[in-house]
C-alpha cells in the first residue's frame, strides 16, 4: 500500500471522512499493523492540512485501532484476540441492553427494528451486503436506544464504526444472507412476545457466528498485517 494511491478528500467533513476511510484501511490490513502514520505524508496523501489528520488519528486512537509510541501514531492492526474481546464486550452490553429494552419498550416502540429488518430483507434479496450491513447496524442500535441507558449507547457507540466495518466484511463473505435474516427475525420475535430469556440466547448464538466469521476473514486477510518495527513507514 502506497499513500500516493489515497484519493483526494472531499472539503466537507474531512475530519469523518479520513477517519472512515483510514479505519478500513487498517481493520482490512491494508495498512498494516505497526505501520507508522505520520500526520505530514497523510495530509499530502488526502490533500488535505494537517488538522483533520490529527482528528482522525485522535478518534482512531479512542477506537484502539492506532497506538501512540514515543509520540508517534502507529496502526495496531486488528488480531483474532481483538475480534474476540471486541464481541465478548458487545455481548455483555447488547445482552443487557436487549434485556432493559424489553421491559421498556411497548410494541409500539420495536418500529425502528422492523424497520431495519425489512431493509435488511430487501437487501439480502438483492444481495446489497453494504445495505444490509448498514441496517443490520440500525437494528441492533435500536435495542441500546430503547434501553434507556444513555452510558451503554455511549459504549456501543464507541464501537460501533469497528463492527461496521466488521459486518461489512462478514456479510459480503456470506453466500447467502438468509441464515443471518432469520437469526435476526428470533431475536426480534422472541423479545417482542416476552420471551426474552429465549432472545438473548439467539443473540448469543448470533453473536458467536459473526465472531467466528469475522476470525475465518481475518486469517484469510493479506500477510501484510503482520507487524512492521516500531520506526516502519508503509511501503
Amino acid at each position: 500500500m502506497t499513500w500516493s494511491s489515497l484519493e483526494p478528500v472531499p472539503a466537507t467533513a474531512l475530519g469523518d471522512v479520513i477517519t472512515e476511510r483510514l479505519r478500513r484501511m487498517i481493520i482490512a490490513g491494508d495498512v498494516p499493523a505497526g505501520a507508522h502514520l505520520a500526520e505530514p505524508r497523510l495530509a499530502e496523501s488526502f490533500d488535505v492540512s494537517r488538522g483533520p489528520v490529527r482528528d482522525a488519528l485522535r478518534r482512531l486512537e479512542s477506537e484502539g485501532l492506532v497506538v501512540v509510541r514515543r509520540r508517534k501514531m502507529f496502526a495496531a492492526g486488528l488480531t483474532t484476540d481483538d475480534v474476540v474481546e471486541l464481541y465478548a464486550i458487545r455481548e455483555a452490553v447488547e445482552t443487557l441492553a436487549l434485556r432493559l429494552a424489553h421491559d421498556r419498550a411497548a410494541d409500539a416502540d420495536w418500529g425502528e427494528a422492523l424497520d431495519a429488518l425489512a431493509t435488511m430483507r430487501r437487501a439480502a434479496e438483492a444481495a446489497r451486503y453494504t445495505d444490509y450491513a448498514h441496517a443490520d447496524l440500525a437494528f441492533h442500535t435500536s435495542f441500546y436506544a430503547l434501553s434507556g441507558s444513555r452510558r451503554l449507547l455511549d459504549i456501543w457507540r464507541q464501537y460501533e464504526p469497528t463492527f461496521a466495518v466488521l459486518l461489512e466484511i462478514t456479510n459480503a463473505e456470506d453466500v447467502d444472507l438468509g441464515p443471518s435474516l432469520a437469526s435476526h427475525v428470533a431475536i426480534l420475535e422472541t423479545a417482542r412476545t416476552g420471551r426474552v430469556d429465549e432472545a438473548v440466547v439467539e443473540l448469543q448464538g448470533h453473536l458467536l457466528g459473526a465472531r467466528t466469521r469475522m476470525v475465518h476473514a481475518l486469517s484469510r486477510l493479506d500477510t501484510g498485517r503482520a507487524a512492521t518495527p516500531p520506526d516502519g513507514e508503509t511501503a
